[in-house]
């Protein structure tokens, strides 16, 4: 009686508030869209790559929700926190606190280590500063960031109106090792590299990028009178080459304007080197790695640790001994430490080591740089201090957490995404691979296409429903890769012996050439540290990694891939005018707006305002400009069409132009036809981001290709072109090395190089080479049970 009496029971009003509720989102590429998603449940969003996916969770309900809490914030507090415009959306209702767990890198700065970026090093400081012995001081003796520093002196106080003198004297205890200032390496310099002693510096001695003659470093060299600038550098005497290369920073004058001058190697040190190396701009890395050598410190032996940090030890294992062993080792350790005084710090960074392990990170040390970090790693390492949160009724969103796992691990991470749910959460999740959209309770589908043909509402329901539909992803939900009737024959071998890096024994392997190799194992097994260690820096070798595009939001398309530069000749030839003016960076820009197209208006701890331009109209350019014609457009309608239109309007007629046509056929080629020239880098997806470098680096005259999870980001549609892209590549004779967990990839390959069996320790061994019809007929490793059954043998 009393439980129907319950169920007839109206809703309170509190508990009516159980959907996200959007009306009109007109964000990036999105078509006035209106949705209701379920709370409390897990939602995944599908469609290919740019149907607008991430501008709906990320761009409007995760953006909103985070804008709504900083302004909860006071006026001062908002004012050192990062401001976010308001997203393009009528309505935005039920929204609750949103936590982010995105692929962007972490940060590549050379002092970050997975262990300060997840304050477990802090924690292990304190530890050490009250169990290590002999006690060397507080916790910020064992700080590789913190350097040891003293001094003395007399200082001047005011008190009650009379000013008395006082000597005073401080000392700080940090763990810096002082030879490598905390890097764990020192440097060294190529001078061959540097400049060309056989000239003189007025004839362009100099071969650091950004240092030329004209250049603005170039002419401060020249002109600081420290040495004669029309003198070749091999007749300098001690003195002069001593001031060319390491003279301390000296006030100088150059064209009456006060600089100061500093060596060249300190300059190179703490303008280039002061960026991790996977942060540099290509040409500036390829200068790095001719000119720099970087050999570990051999004070600290890479710890980065001072001796008296690392003489102070807990049961024989130092700071240092703790840092650089595997996380489920070090797991381990901490909990066999039984120590009253500092027992719940040792239960919390027990429990946040045991995150590590339990979401596949427990092949990891806590020395190991975060730029080292695949995007997938950067991803779980990020979800580490949500895993045991006690926060309920939350709005996490993912965006593709499967990504750099193998199909082992994803069973794992989907356990994970429900553990989350079931506490009362609301889970957003953007995903292509079926074995992860499987588990979600409702799905939204974006489409029909990408770019301008996307930003729809396709599909809303349950999986079953899903598969049942005509949409692209239901078609798509069960394909499954046939493996192929007959593999293509290598023409050579690429050789590798005794690769040591990271967690590999002294692996001997040879690299069948002329076909397509793919290298899987499951996270942590040693993929990476083969092929970026072993084979990418070799000669003839093109790298597609998954570092992000650096780009500002007047970076584009037709600018990263150099399309722009045959686009502006082609211009200027059929005008009789500069190329220059062709360009929105340069003398054709609109004066109002200096070519952006829009005008930002900085509001202090308010969202910057962005108004379109009344001067250009959005067009970027002059209207002196706009008047120049080719094959009847002029240039702003030129950078407003879509490649695949471009790609036929340069190629025939008056606006033929083969050097930009070859461009725009590559990026065909990969799947980006919909892009607009003009579309600024800042909102494209990062599956168009990865596949832009691709298009970009076809062009490199290198006979290897070397890939890294080509198929992140691609929905289920566009595997199949991948894979036809791949073929292509090998049929022109090149050589594709794919790193890659699609079993789809897997499948379509001439070879597979399987490493394992597990990860970290437990990993760095082949334990496979061959076909992979040999793979799925002997079943022997994880790779081989998956993709057995993927295939369905």
């Amino acid at each position: 009686m009393s439980m129907a009496s319950t169920d007839t029971q109206p809703l309170h009003k509190a508990d009516r508030h159980d959907v996200i509720r959007v009306q009109g989102a007109r964000e990036n590429n999105l078509k006035d869209l209106s949705i209701e998603i379920p709370k409390r449940r897990l939602t995944v969003f599908t469609g290919v790559s740019g149907s607008g996916k991430s501008s709906l969770v990320f761009g409007t309900i995760a953006a909103e929700s985070q804008r709504m809490i900083n302004e909860t914030y006071s006026a001062f507090v908002q004012g050192f926190m990062p401001t976010l415009a308001r997203p393009e959306v009528d309505v935005l209702d039920g929204l609750t606190t949103a936590i982010i767990v995105d692929q962007e890198r972490m940060g590549a700065n050379p002092r970050s280590t997975v262990g300060t970026a997840t304050d477990v090093n802090a924690m292990l400081r304190i530890v050490f500063s009250r169990l290590g012995q002999p006690h060397i001081g507080s916790p910020q003796a064992f700080s590789f960031n913190v350097a040891s520093i003293s001094g003395s002196g007399a200082v001047t106080l005011e008190r009650g109106g009379t000013t008395t003198k006082e000597r005073r004297s401080f000392s700080v205890t940090g763990g810096m090792c002082p030879r490598c200032e905390g890097m764990g390496s020192v440097t060294d310099f190529d001078l061959a590299q540097l400049y060309d002693d056989s000239k003189s510096l007025s004839e362009g001695a100099l071969t650091i990028p950004g240092y030329s003659v004209d250049g603005w470093y170039g002419r401060i060299f020249s002109s600081s009178g420290f040495f004669d600038a029309d003198k070749p550098i091999r007749r300098f005497t001690k003195r002069e080459l001593h001031d060319l290369l390491y003279k301390e920073p000296t006030k100088i004058k150059v064209d009456n304007i006060n600089l100061t001058y500093e060596g060249l190697i300190p300059k190179i040190q703490k303008s280039l080197l002061a960026k991790d190396r996977e942060a540099m701009q290509p040409h500036i890395r390829a200068f790095v790695d001719r000119a720099v050598t970087f050999t570990t410190c051999p004070e600290c032996d890479g710890t980065r640790l001072s001796e008296a940090a690392r003489s102070s030890k807990i049961r024989g294992i130092s700071i240092a001994d703790a840092c650089a062993l595997q996380i489920s080792d070090l797991a381990e350790w901490v909990r066999s430490l039984d120590e009253p005084s500092v027992a719940p710090l040792l239960t919390a960074l027990g429990e946040t080591l045991d995150s590590f392990v339990e979401i596949g990170l427990g092949y990891l040390s806590l020395d190991r740089s975060t730029g080292t970090l695949s995007g997938g790693e950067s991803q779980r390492t990020k979800m580490i201090r949500h895993l045991g949160s006690s926060l309920t009724d939350v709005t996490y969103v993912f965006d593709e957490p499967t990504i750099g796992l193998h199909p082992h691990d994803i069973e794992r991470m989907n356990a994970l995404l429900l553990r989350l749910r079931d506490k009362g959460n609301t889970v957003l999740v953007v995903e292509h691979k079926p074995e992860a959209i499987v588990i979600a309770d409702h799905v939204v589908d974006l489409g029909p296409g990408a770019g301008t043909a996307g930003g729809n509402v396709c599909f809303e329901g349950t999986v079953e429903e899903l598969r049942a539909s005509d949409t692209l992803t239901g078609r798509h939900f069960d394909d499954r890769a046939a493996l192929k009737e007959s593999v293509r024959t290598a023409n050579g071998a690429l050789e590798v012996r005794g690769a040591t890096a990271h967690n590999l024994r002294k692996v001997d392997v040879d690299i069948p050439l002329g076909v397509l190799v793919v290298v899987t194992g499951v996270a942590g097994s040693g993929k990476s540290s083969l092929i970026a260690g072993s084979v990418s820096g070799r000669d003839g070798v093109v790298s597609v990694d998954q570092a992000a595009i650096r780009g500002s939001r007047r970076s584009n398309p037709a600018t990263y891939t150099g399309l722009l530069e045959p686009i502006r000749k082609a211009f200027a030839k059929a005008n009789g005018v500069k190329p220059a003016l062709f360009s929105a960076n340069s003398e054709g820009a609109c004066p109002t707006c200096n070519g952006a197209g829009v005008i930002y208006t900085d509001l202090a701890m308010m969202a910057g305002v962005a108004t379109t331009c009344e001067e250009c109209d959005g067009k970027r350019f002059q209207a002196s400009v706009l008047e120049y014609h080719l094959g009847g457009k002029n240039i702003s309608e030129v950078l407003a069409m879509p490649v695949s239109e471009a790609e036929e309007f340069f190629g025939a007629g008056e606006a033929r132009t083969p050097a930009a046509h070859a461009i725009l056929a590559r990026l065909a080629d990969v799947g980006l036809g919909y892009l607009s020239l003009g579309q600024p880098l800042t909102t494209l997806s990062g599956g168009e981001r990865q596949r832009l470098k691709l298009a970009t680096q076809m062009a490199d005259k290198g006979g290897i290709y070397v890939l890294d999870e080509p198929t992140s980001g691609l929905h289920l549609a566009d595997v199949e072109n991948l894979l036809g892209l791949l073929d292509r590549l090998v049929d022109s004779g090149k050589s594709v090395i794919v790193i890659e967990h699609h079993q789809a990839v897997m499948a379509h390959a001439d070879w597979i190089i399987d490493l394992g069996p597990g990860a970290g320790h437990d990993g760095g061994r082949i334990v496979f080479e061959g076909t992979p019809a040999d793979l799925v007929a002997q079943r022997s490793t994880l790779t081989g049970q998956h993709l057995a059954a993927y295939v369905g043998a």
